[in-house]
């Protein structure tokens, strides 16, 4: 097949696809082909691929899950516009944690509380495992049985990378702000927002405690009241 066509047809493939599509995956395309290309010819049409987009505003990047078409990073700011919903916001610790586990996987909870001086919250893990960006890898062979995670297929695609190797160095990693320029700290906010609420709680459930008692007493004052006036009369 001609350079020119297998290019237009791996083009209009990637650029219909909604997800990230391996070789092996674009080959099968033209499984019904007589003259269907071979691994080495995709591989060389996408590379012309990647070359004819650059300095374009889309450009061709290989990820962990395959090759996709996608708007570079330099026009995201203009791109994200289309859209009214805000990209979503994640916390120090979520990023803390993630961080965590990509360079020091398989890693479990506890071991990622006492890196960090702190306990995790069962909130973070819950999002990190919604998310699709960690999984559990297995259970380490101690007392409870603890899970140990590791990250996904799905994370170094949300972060644009191939493969953990293309990760910056810890060196590298000194203001988790930089990494996550969009980092607020609503998570947190919600978490003590929720702390308070249970507190307030408690001190209502503390406060009907004190009055229920305070009624048991004044009433049991009365019945000796009642009663020591009967026993003078």
């Amino acid at each position: 097949m001609q350079l020119e066509k297998l290019k237009n047809i791996l083009e209009a493939v990637l650029l219909s696809a909604d997800h990230p599509m391996e070789v092996r995956q674009l080959e099968r395309l033209f499984d019904a082909d007589e003259d269907r290309p071979g691994k080495d010819e995709i591989h060389k049409a996408l590379e012309a691929l990647q070359a004819d987009y650059e300095g374009r505003g889309m450009e061709l990047k290989q990820v962990a899950s395959g090759y996709r078409i996608q708007v570079p990073e330099t026009y995201a700011q203009w791109v994200s516009h289309l859209w009214e919903e805000k990209p979503p916001r994640y916390s120090c610790a979520l990023l803390e944690t993630l961080v965590l586990i990509a360079y020091r996987q398989p890693i479990t909870r506890g071991e990622i509380e006492e890196i960090r001086g702190v306990s995790v919250s069962s909130h973070i893990i819950k999002t990190l495992l919604e998310r699709e960006w960690v999984r559990v890898l297995g259970h380490k062979d101690v007392p409870g049985k603890p899970a140990m995670y590791g990250t996904t297929r799905e994370f170094l695609d949300y972060f644009n990378i191939k493969s953990l190797d293309e990760l910056p160095s810890l060196a590298e990693i000194k203001d988790l702000d930089a990494i996550h320029p969009e980092l607020a700290l609503e998570e947190e906010q919600r978490m003590v927002a929720e702390g308070e609420q249970d507190v307030d709680e408690q001190d209502e459930e503390n406060q009907e405690l004190s009055d229920e008692a305070a009624v048991k007493e004044s009433a049991e004052n009365s019945d000796d009241a009642v009663t020591a006036e009967a026993s003078q009369a």
